[in-house]
């Protein structure tokens, strides 16, 4: 098989793990867009006694790191979005039959590009979950925040399942 065979048949198998992170991005940029709608930024409606639906920009990373930047952080954010692509796809075309593996790298990926989106269109990105207990509050986040999460907790999960695997074969 010649090498341009092999790199087509490669990436013919990451297609359903490709194909979930563009449902991602699909699902995050259409709940931001509704929010971008219908809310004025700080507007919120109260959903239950814990759960609020809001409107928040958030110009840092993750529980607003680096928010209070001069406007650096965005193409910082945006590069190391760029990175992170770029090394999940290639880990997805070396390994397109790990499910668990793959599910959680392509879940990173997908709300990767969701916030990565957010930034290049506005300098921010687009957060309106808002839980809290009490007059504490969690910060606000997006789908695309819940599948980083959900990708890293299956990445953890996949870890753990890998060495207790080598373990009963050792």
């Amino acid at each position: 098989m010649s090498n341009t065979q092999t790199s087509s048949a490669g990436f013919g198998r990451i297609w359903p793990w490709l194909l979930w992170a563009l449902v991602i991005i699909g699902v995050d940029q259409i709940t931001k867009q509704i929010i971008l709608t219908h809310y004025q930024l700080g507007d919120w409606t109260p959903v239950t006694s814990f759960f609020n639906i809001v409107r928040a920009h958030n110009t840092g990373a993750a529980f607003s790191f680096l928010a209070d930047g001069s406007g650096w952080q965005r193409w910082f954010f945006v590069g190391i979005g760029v990175i992170a692509t770029v090394l999940i796809v290639w880990q997805l075309r070396k390994n397109p039959n790990e499910k668990v593996f793959c599910l959680s790298l392509s879940s990173i990926l997908g709300g990767a590009i969701g916030n990565v989106v957010d930034r290049l269109q506005h300098g921010y990105v687009v957060d309106f979950l808002d839980f809290f207990w009490g007059r504490s509050h969690f910060p606000a986040f997006n789908v695309a925040d819940m599948a980083i999460t959900l990708g890293a907790v299956l990445l953890i999960l996949d870890e753990i399942l890998r060495a207790r695997r080598a373990r009963n074969q050792a």
